[in-house]
């Protein structure tokens, strides 16, 4: 469907996480409250978060919903990577708000990647990413375990961010 590069779609909804990739889980806090969560929820949902994390982000719609195309963009002028993704599902709960991608052709992984706010019960806001993903490209090949490494510092990264985003008066 939609030319994935991989046959797992919608992976990072369920668990396990499929094998025969490098498996990513990330949980990092933004804060408390309702108001907290439809900040993150609607700054992920825009790619708001990404683009404030200085990542290109290129959308044929302007919100998350599956079947629209992203290309996501790291990088300058001739070494700027260009990531072509496709959304595979959405959720937009009471408590959760978020998306997952997955990687098209031209892609430098395959894989899919999900982001998704949480209410929890104590009132806490946590901002998830949950990604499973393996070399597609002769870059990432030889990127080697470098490339987990920057995936989790870029996830930090995007916590970061969301953090700030989401708790703007």
């Amino acid at each position: 469907m939609r030319d994935l590069n991989y046959p797992e779609e919608g992976g990072t909804r369920r668990t396990p996480l499929p094998p025969g990739y490098h498996h990513l889980r990330e949980e990092l806090p933004l804060g408390h409250g309702r108001a907290v969560l439809t900040a993150a929820g609607e700054a992920i949902t825009t790619f708001r978060m990404h683009r404030a994390a200085g990542t290109g982000i290129r959308a044929d719609a302007p919100r998350a919903a599956p079947g629209v195309h992203v290309e996501v963009s790291l990088g300058f002028g001739p070494l700027r990577l260009r990531a072509p993704c496709t959304v595979v599902w959405t959720v937009a709960e009471e408590n959760r708000i978020g998306f997952g991608y997955g990687a098209r052709r031209g892609h430098p992984e395959c894989g899919e990647e999900a982001f998704v706010a949480e209410l929890r019960a104590d009132g806490s806001v946590w901002f998830t990413v949950t990604a499973f993903s393996r070399p597609a490209r002769t870059i990432t090949r030889l990127g080697g375990p470098l490339v987990p490494v920057f995936q989790r510092q870029y996830v930090r990264h995007l916590g970061r961010t969301l953090r700030r985003l989401a708790n703007r008066s």
